[in-house]
């Protein structure tokens, strides 16, 4: 089982997620240069957080274009599973392989804190060992976090069963104060038609060890592992 982690210029959680797969599960892992355009020897591709080209143009718009990014749509055509954090989820909506846009959150501040999100679909092998209205604590840091999407694709995503993960209270509630970046209903996190591919905003990678006295980002990481053991 191997993971590669892209690295762009102006990534700055490839290294949190590359310490959780290396030092915290053991795995076998290499961080992915923006120009390298051979994937075939990996079983999951990490698209991670920070500021690609420095958001400079639109976050993830510049990214989009980098040698890489057509060797990973590549790669989730054929199947296999890829993973956007924050940053990486704005790459993949740029790529077209996830549907919507991120606007800038409704407070037109960068929000860095915990949030709670909860379980929509357990029925990806990103959250294979998720039970339904589970609800995480995890954190965000993003100034661009509000998701749009029209109403077509709003229906499709909704039609297909698409909509991962909510903002929600601790409870589970949907709640306004609990969508602290205003993403149209309350959307945390999306995945493909062919539940292949998803793009979550806030950062599992930053809680995935005990010493931070918060495991849940594991939830998402367990239910990856586990299901492509069961695929080997």
């Amino acid at each position: 089982m191997k993971f590669g982690v892209v690295v762009f210029p102006g990534s700055n959680c490839d290294h949190d997620t590359y310490y959780v797969l290396k030092e915290v599960y053991k795995l076998d892992v290499d961080y992915i240069w923006h120009k390298q355009t051979t994937l075939s020897s990996y079983d999951c591709i990490i698209l991670p957080g920070g500021f690609s080209y420095g958001d400079y143009l639109r976050s993830g718009a510049i990214a989009r274009f980098s040698p890489v990014m057509q060797a990973v749509i590549n790669f989730a055509h054929q199947g296999r599973l890829v993973l956007g954090i924050c940053n990486g989820f704005q790459v993949l909506m740029e790529a077209g392989l996830l549907p919507g846009a991120m606007l800038r959150n409704k407070t037109l501040k960068f929000i860095c804190q915990d949030v709670h999100i909860r379980v929509e679909d357990k029925q990806t092998p990103f959250t294979t060992l998720c039970r339904e209205g589970e609800v995480l604590r995890l954190p965000i840091a993003h100034k661009d976090g509000n998701y749009f999407a029209d109403a077509k694709m709003m229906k499709e995503l909704k039609k297909n069963h698409q909509i991962i993960f909510r903002y929600c209270t601790p409870e589970g509630t949907l709640t306004e104060e609990a969508n602290l970046n205003g993403s149209l209903d309350y959307v945390a996190g999306i995945c493909n038609r062919e539940r292949n591919v998803l793009g979550l905003m806030p950062h599992p990678e930053r809680y995935a060890e005990s010493i931070l006295g918060n495991e849940d980002g594991k939830r998402i990481f367990d239910s990856i592992i586990t299901y492509l053991s069961k695929e080997k």
